[in-house]
């Protein structure tokens, strides 16, 4: 039987390579056709600016493009490689030695879920480094540009706003930040107010102020005018490679779960909250979802005439495009908190085909 893993194996590895780049290359040709007039604003910089910034642009992206697409690869994978063994007769010299359909397919699910590990690191350590790369525009060179900032919530309850964010030159410019405390668990109010002609990250972690001021509100209602003070330094969990990456709506994606529990521990709001709990739960259901797409379309790609192959494997590809619209209709309604908790939804996809899948594993015909 070792000869015959390794065979097996052998074929689905290199399947997978075959489905990561027919996948992964057909993602990014269809984003840059779409995008090529971005791409183009900077050809008035040099030819070799513009196919720079394409390169890094995608460079980064492939491992976005890799999360999203982990599960069906897997799935494009398998077929390949049993489509391989049935279309050459190698499958009937299999079954006629009395050698189990399951512990042909072993090997495949084995590989799998080591090629799985790839994909949690690829989410919890690669993306996080990658976050401030993969949010930027087309047309922004890596490390360059102006973007505004309004309304960013930080580690202290504060707001931090700015109509101009210089990102090569880390500087917020006329800052203003609307220090809160909270009520309860649902309202804030702002005791101060901070305004500044521009502010700089510094190395120990503090936004130092070009004049700054701060305005204290009065504590006493009869109280008129504010308390105005001057400030050096505001100090805040924000750095600069998080502005790009909060000020966009889908920024938890790109947070590890040791990120996303941080946040869930500095406290949000409701729907917010909902989803980085949605979030967090995301990261064990995902992978687990990964392999239940591969159980699930194994025991139909495991056919005995290559006359049904096709047949086969669209019912496979229906399935796996079935499991994607479940997942990521369970993921917006974890996101909105409608009916059930968020960590509900997040297993909701498990709980619907883990037993499809133990079920198509025991009825398949050996």
């Amino acid at each position: 039987m070792k000869k015959l893993d390794k065979y097996i194996g052998l074929n689905f590895i290199v399947s997978y390579a075959i489905a990561f780049f027919v996948l992964i290359g057909l993602r990014i040709i269809v984003d840059l056709f779409i995008n090529i007039d971005e791409f183009a604003e900077r050809v008035d910089q040099g030819v070799w600016v513009a196919l720079k910034n394409v390169l890094e642009y995608y460079g980064a992206q492939l491992f976005l493009y890799y999360r999203d697409f982990a599960g069906m690869i897997t799935v494009v994978a398998a077929a390949f490689s049993l489509g391989k063994l049935i279309r050459n007769n190698e499958m009937i010299a299999v079954m006629a030695s009395g050698i189990s359909l399951k512990r042909v397919i072993a090997p495949i699910v084995f590989i799998a879920v080591i090629l799985n590990f790839a994909y949690i690191i690829d989410q919890e350590v690669i993306l996080p480094k990658l976050a401030d790369k993969l949010v930027r525009s087309q047309d922004t060179l890596q490390g360059q540009g102006n973007i505004d900032v309004w309304f960013l919530s930080d580690g202290n309850g504060s707001l931090l706003c700015s109509q101009k964010y210089d990102i090569k030159n880390q500087t917020l410019h006329n800052p203003v930040i609307f220090l809160r405390e909270p009520v309860n668990e649902f309202y804030y109010k702002c005791t101060a107010q901070i305004r500044a002609d521009s502010a700089v990250y510094s190395e120990d972690g503090k936004w130092k102020l070009i004049n700054g001021i701060i305005m204290q509100k009065p504590a006493d209602m009869l109280q008129e005018q504010s308390i105005e003070m001057p400030i050096e330094f505001y100090q805040s969990d924000i750095a600069p490679k998080d502005i790009p990456i909060r000020r966009k709506a889908n920024f938890m994606d790109l947070l590890s779960s040791y990120q996303l529990s941080e946040l869930i521990d500095q406290g949000a709001k409701i729907k917010d909250l909902a989803q980085l709990y949605a979030q967090k739960h995301d990261r064990f259901t995902s992978p687990i979802m990964n392999i239940i797409m591969l159980l699930i379309s194994l025991p139909i790609l495991v056919c005995r005439e290559p006359k049904a192959m096709k047949s086969a494997i669209m019912i496979s590809f229906i399935i796996s495009t079935t499991c994607f619209i479940v997942t990521f209709g369970c993921k917006m309604a974890a996101g909105e908190a409608i009916l059930f908790r968020p960590e509900l939804w997040a297993w909701l996809p498990v709980l619907i085909f883990l037993p499809v899948a133990l079920v198509e594993i025991d009825a398949m015909k050996t």
